[in-house]
């Protein structure tokens, strides 16, 4: 199993030290290179916490910095965007990463993008479908034809750059819509699974569904892919881990609740999102590595798993925490394969 970081680029001090701050993310996408991590993703957003709004610009810049780690969108909000921009976008990454970039394409779980790009919310679903299908096609197809209802035709026109790859990764991002996981299955594209709360085994229903889905499609299961986003933290002991993380995660998701309407983070819940079967996954090497095989199994089998760590912004902290996967779990998940 492989392991790897999403990051919100959170941006502290409402953006005052925001090139400091972006300068300290590439330093630990680097350092997750040199330790041994599989994956880093960045998210995109638009609003004041964090620093993502063009996340294609921060993994390019990152991918002059690394070597062997794959970089990506965690997620792209495809539903706002343009799929001919997304595409050239990561074909340029790939091109500059010599092959390494992956798209998690999703409809966010913020809703910020929306109006900010004149979209109507009530399109939520099926702007993300017609555009997921173009993304597609375009990644398909050097020449496309097609025509759809929120994008002008296309007629054959030609798309560049292409990528390295034969074939540019193309995930999907869920939360918990029955029929995004089918919609994933019917279309052969593995799929990631945001679950930052709750009981981990609460979710294999609807893995199940994206599974048989694919199956009546024609994939074969080795071509169903399932990764897992959550948030994570490791300390050198568990104490430790949740004394540097629950403050700041408390305050992350104080804010987050008060614009949803949910009360705030309680000390008692937090422990018991980070119990043997929560998904939060705080704790000390031996500890995540335990917890994450008990995910898969749950799951019926992950490929990779990604951690956000964004509730803390102390840069020290991250660091230490990126050592500690790189020396003590990186390892032990592929004995697990």
């Amino acid at each position: 199993m492989e392991i790897g970081i999403d990051s919100f680029a959170a941006s502290p001090n409402n953006h005052k030290d925001g090139s400091k701050a972006l300068q300290e993310l590439l330093e630990r996408i680097e350092l997750a290179d040199q330790a041994g991590l599989s994956f880093f993703g960045i998210g995109e957003h638009h609003r004041k916490d964090f620093l993502d709004s063009a996340p294609s610009m921060i993994l390019a810049a990152a991918a002059a910095k690394t070597k062997n780690i794959r970089l990506g969108s965690a997620v792209t909000v495809l539903s706002a965007s343009d799929p001919v921009r997304v595409f050239q976008n990561y074909a340029t990454l790939d091109l500059l990463s010599g092959g390494r970039a992956e798209i998690v394409a999703g409809r966010g779980s913020f809703t910020d993008a929306y109006p900010l790009f004149g979209l109507n919310l009530q399109d939520y679903n099926e702007l993300f479908e017609e555009k997921l299908n173009l993304l597609l096609r375009i990644r398909d197809n050097e020449v496309v034809n097609w025509s759809g209802k929120y994008r002008p035709a296309l007629n054959n026109q030609a798309i560049y750059p292409r990528p390295k790859q034969d074939k540019l990764p193309i995930w999907v991002g869920v939360g918990g819509t029955p029929s995004s996981f089918e919609r994933a299955g019917r279309l052969g594209l593995p799929l990631m699974v945001a679950i930052i709360g709750g009981e981990t085994h609460r979710f294999r229903p609807l893995v199940d569904l994206y599974r048989e889905a694919g199956k009546k499609s024609g994939f074969a299961q080795s071509e169903l892919k399932v990764g897992m986003h959550s948030i994570g933290y490791i300390g050198k002991t568990k104490q430790e881990a949740v004394s540097d993380f629950y403050p700041s995660y408390k305050e992350m998701f104080d804010k987050i609740g008060k614009e949803r309407g949910f009360p705030p983070v309680s000390k008692a819940g937090f422990d018991a999102q980070n119990s043997l079967n929560g998904a939060l996954l705080v704790g000390d090497p031996q500890e995540i590595v335990d917890k994450i095989w008990r995910h898969s199994e749950a799951l019926g089998g992950l490929e990779k798993i990604t951690l956000q760590m964004d509730a803390i912004s102390d840069h020290k902290m991250l660091m230490k925490s990126i050592e500690i996967i790189g020396s003590e779990i990186v390892s032990k998940l592929k004995t697990y394969n």
